[in-house]
């Protein structure tokens, strides 16, 4: 163990400036016998650190290597396992437990004698030793070879002292006076003994020669001491002095620091005393305000306000701890409370008051209407209210509360004031001036709408019958038509336009007002368009009204009630009331759930209160827009169009207003009656029926579709509907088209051909004049189906002045068709050329000129003359009787070469004839 220990030192330790001072042979527990040497180490520089290190022998030489390194200070506690046995196992406990068996039980002892020695001298029994004997640790001489390693170990560490730097050149210089100092180390050695004994004698001799110096110099320290005694003695006293006064200055001290807490106390308690004074003191002139205070002029309802503000900032300031224990501050609290209901039931009586008093000033010069046209305006049948209305001069507006409004905006503040002080009165006012107005409004809105149906009757000369029209059967519609016909003077008001009602009509056309069978009739005369222009600017009045009435009332109660600021009140309406919310809305819920909803933002405490105000408004309008619709269906394109421009408006403005809200829900049955006009005008083009006696010329329904989209193209001029119209216009046009061939095939008198051609040719002039971008498709196909049926009319009347003619040669190309050859046709018995000349005769020029003549008039019986289309057809039988003709001269040349036969007229003379024969006529 000697060895490995000396070979550690050499090889492991001194290059790192360690010494080894403790070693064990050991392997850890519990696994396969791996040895390997634990050593306690100490730094031979300072400060000292003291080292455990795992060496292990290297696998491939006889040579050691370091493994592991821990800091004895690391070490909490070592393990014996047994203090009484001998038991070569132990534990060291630094991060975790390591677990050794010794190769002796005297090699652990060593090595934990030596780790508690190091523990002892260097870190002051720290270490803490379990299962380890007294003996072990109070004994240092162990027994055998320990015996050595201990012993040497602790002189190691009390008697070993290195050699300074200056000893080693005294020593090296030495040697090197002495020649044989390393050859001969004996007489080197007796040499230094000699010259130490030498030197010691010196030294004996001068400290004998010197003892009388030595006998003064004790005497010296005797009076040295005396006056060393003396010095302590005044020393003491001074201290004793100095201790007296130290006691006083503590005294001083300790009542310094008792002034010191009792000027701090003062201090924080003057704080709290001013924190109170300064924010739970009411003047006596806001208490004055408060109590007895102005509410009616303006210099004591700013007052009011100061007071109100100064008692609220009093009742929400936020005390500290232990404030609401004081009395004073308990009084405070309780007269603020008392003045806060006080003037909360002030102001509440007040307001109410003026509630009443407005109500009633409005209620006085609310808009009237004389009780005649109450009671008796379009209600007696017969009765012609023209002269009524025309002296009728109540204006068409509603009363403005901007006085009211501005007088009441004098208490927006006190009403946020009551709002956060007193809900319960807040929403009780709430509810008392939703009452007032919802009756004060309702008032108003009726009348006004009264008068405009009056206004909106006198604009209709067919006020009696068109007032109370609705689609009907067709019984009733005959019976309205005569009573129309019985009246014609006062309807058209125009000769002209009662002799073309006579020409054009029949029951049918004045079936129903404002249709597309009658719609020409009723918009030649200038009076039914100066009527809807008319009606157009009531409705849009009216609207004009209304639209301001409501923003400007929304607008004042977001203001006077503060209902547009702070989320999630409680609703003033949402309380049980005797009387329900009964307002149409888009997302209305039943009844018994409107006031207890739960609103989550004050925009839904507006729209309740606007609903609840103006419950009359979307009723009222739903009425004028129906009798609109019962004096002139096509009325419902101006409300349609000026409905759609001020919801627009008002979606621009605030989306979930309820002007919006109200304008939308009345402008879908607008947009149903639009729908169910369109529908009408299908059912009534369905339904018409064409004279039997006479010819039927452009049908009324087609007349009236070019009136309806002039009408339409005037009124959705840059309208913000117009996808509306497109789709009536495409719904209408193929209901046109469709009962055009319709009553085309049921025609007796005037052929097929004529009625598709007359009538769509009219439906491609409209379409091509109006330019109406959505019916393209429509146009492009009236025009096909005009020439198509022309070119049908026309090869189909040709077929009569040459009617022999017509069929030899259809005979010739049949024959040509069956594969005969064109020059064997005239070999043919009843196709040779004895009977070709023969047919030819039978056509001199005189005969077919007189054909053509009798064809003109033909045609003429047959078109209509508002059309204009006889020179049209004209010239196109002109065109086709040409292509026949030389079509005849081609079969003649090619089937009857060398023949010479040719026809009795030139294609000079047939022009001639149909130059002549149109001239004449």
């Amino acid at each position: 163990m000697t060895a490995i220990k000396h070979a550690l030192q050499r090889d492991i330790f001194t290059p790192n400036d360690e010494r080894l001072l403790g070693i064990v042979n050991v392997c850890k527990a519990g696994k396969k016998k791996k040895n390997c040497f634990l050593c306690a180490t100490v730094t031979t520089e300072r400060p000292v650190q003291v080292k455990v290190v795992k060496v292990k022998k290297s696998d491939k030489g006889d040579f050691y290597k370091r493994q592991q390194t821990w800091e004895l200070r690391d070490l909490t506690e070592v393990d014996a396992k047994d203090a009484s046995k001998e038991n070569p196992e132990f534990d060291l406990h630094f991060e975790k437990v390591y677990r050794w068996v010794a190769s002796s039980t005297a090699e652990k002892n060593s090595f934990i004698s030596c780790i508690w020695k190091l523990n002892q001298r260097y870190l002051r029994k720290k270490v803490e030793f379990v299962n380890v004997s007294s003996q072990l640790l109070e004994e240092s001489v162990p027994s055998g070879e320990s015996q050595s390693v201990a012993v040497g170990d602790e002189d190691a560490l009390d008697d070993y002292q290195e050699l300074s730097t200056r000893e080693e050149q005294d020593i090296e210089s030495m040697m090197e006076m002495c020649e044989y100092a390393i050859s001969n180390a004996e007489a080197f050695a007796e040499q230094l003994s000699r010259e130490l004994q030498v030197l010691d004698g010196a030294n004996i001799q001068s400290i004998m020669a010197s003892e009388k110096q030595v006998n003064i110099l004790m005497q010296l320290l005797d009076e040295a001491l005396g006056e060393v005694d003396t010095i302590e003695g005044k020393l003491s006293s001074y201290e004793e002095m100095l201790q007296s006064v130290k006691d006083q200055m503590d005294q001083i001290s300790q009542s310094n620091r008792l002034i010191q807490i009792s000027n701090t106390n003062n201090g924080k308690l003057l704080d709290e005393i001013q924190f109170l004074v300064n924010y739970m003191d009411l003047s006596k002139g806001h208490i004055r305000a408060l109590q007895e205070g102005d509410l009616t002029s303006p210099k004591g309802i700013e007052a009011c306000i100061n007071a109100s503000e100064a008692l609220l900032q009093c009742m929400n300031v936020a005390l500290r701890p232990g404030h609401d224990k004081l009395r004073a501050v308990t009084q405070q609290q309780l007269l603020f409370a008392e003045l806060r209901d006080t003037f909360a039931r002030r102001l509440t009586n007040h307001l109410n008051n003026v509630f009443v008093h407005q109500f009633n000033h409005f209620s006085h010069f609310k808009m009237t209407i004389p009780q005649f046209y109450r009671s008796s305006c379009l209600s007696l049948p017969g009765h012609d209210q023209s002269s009524t209305l025309s002296q009728h001069t109540a204006e068409l507006t509603l009363p403005k509360h901007s006085p009211l409004h501005r007088d009441l905006l004098r208490y927006a503040k006190l009403m946020e004031w009551l709002k956060n002080t007193h809900k319960e009165k807040y929403e009780g006012l709430s509810r008392t001036y939703v009452d007032y107005m919802s009756r004060l409004y309702e008032r108003e809105i009726k009348d006004f709408f009264e008068v405009a149906k009056i206004k909106m009757a006198g604009t209709s000369k067919e006020a009696k019958g068109k007032f109370a029209t609705l689609p009907r059967k067709e019984s009733a519609l005959k019976q309205e038509t005569e009573s129309l016909h019985g009246s014609s003077g006062k309807l058209t008001g125009s000769t002209s336009s009662l002799n073309k009602l006579t020409v054009q009509g029949s029951n049918s056309r004045r079936s129903q007002s404002s249709s597309l069978l009658d719609m020409g009739n009723m918009s030649a005369s200038d009076l039914d368009v100066a009527d809807r222009t008319k009606f157009d600017k009531i409705f849009e009045q009216v609207l004009s009204e209304l639209e301001p009435l409501c923003l400007a009332e929304q607008d004042f109660i977001s203001k006077f009630f503060k209902l547009q600021q702070h989320p999630i009140i409680a609703p003033p309406l949402a309380q049980p009331e005797t009387e329900e919310l009964d307002v149409v809305t888009p997302s209305r819920l039943p009844p018994h759930h409107e006031h207890r909803q739960s609103l989550s933002s004050e925009k839904d405490v507006v729209r309740l209160m606007m609903n609840k105000i103006f419950q009359s408004i979307e009723t009222e309008l739903n009425s004028l827009i129906a009798l609109g619709d019962k004096i002139d269906s096509f009325n419902s394109l101006y409300m349609l169009v000026k409905m759609s421009h001020h919801v627009w408006t008002a979606e621009n403005v605030d989306p979930a207003s309820y002007l919006s809200t109200t304008l939308g829900n009345v402008l879908v049955t607008v947009k149903r009656n639009f729908d169910k006009c369109i529908s009408g005008q299908i059912r009534q083009m369905e339904e018409f029926k064409i004279s039997k006696k006479s010819k039927v010329g452009i049908l009324p329904f087609v007349t009236g579709f070019e009136e309806f989209a002039e009408l339409a193209e005037t009124i959705f001029r840059n309208a913000e509907r117009r996808g509306d119209l497109d789709k009536a216009y495409v719904k209408l046009i193929r209901a046109v088209f469709m009962n055009v061939e319709k009553v085309a095939n049921e025609s007796q008198k005037t052929p097929r051909d004529v009625v598709m051609m007359e009538n769509f040719h009219h439906i491609f002039s409209t379409l091509s004049r109006l330019k109406i971008s959505c019916l393209d498709t429509e146009r492009r196909e009236a025009k096909q189906k005009y020439t198509d049926h022309l070119q049908f009319y026309v090869i189909n009347s040709l077929g009569q002045p040459l009617e022999k003619l017509n069929h030899f040669f259809e005979g010739v190309e049949a024959r040509v068709a069956q594969g005969i050859r064109e020059e064997e046709v005239s070999y043919q018995l009843a196709f040779n050329k004895q009977e070709l000349r023969k047919v030819i005769k039978e056509y001199p020029g005189k005969e077919v000129k007189k054909g053509l003549d009798n064809l003109y008039k033909k045609v003429d019986k047959h078109l209509c003359e508002e059309e204009s289309l006889l020179q049209v057809v004209w010239h196109s039988m002109q065109d086709e009787f040409i292509r026949q003709y030389k079509h005849f001269e081609d079969l003649i040349g090619r089937c009857y070469p060398g023949s010479g036969i040719t026809m009795e007229f030139t294609i000079q003379d047939m022009l001639e004839y149909f130059s002549s024969i149109a001239q004449s006529h």
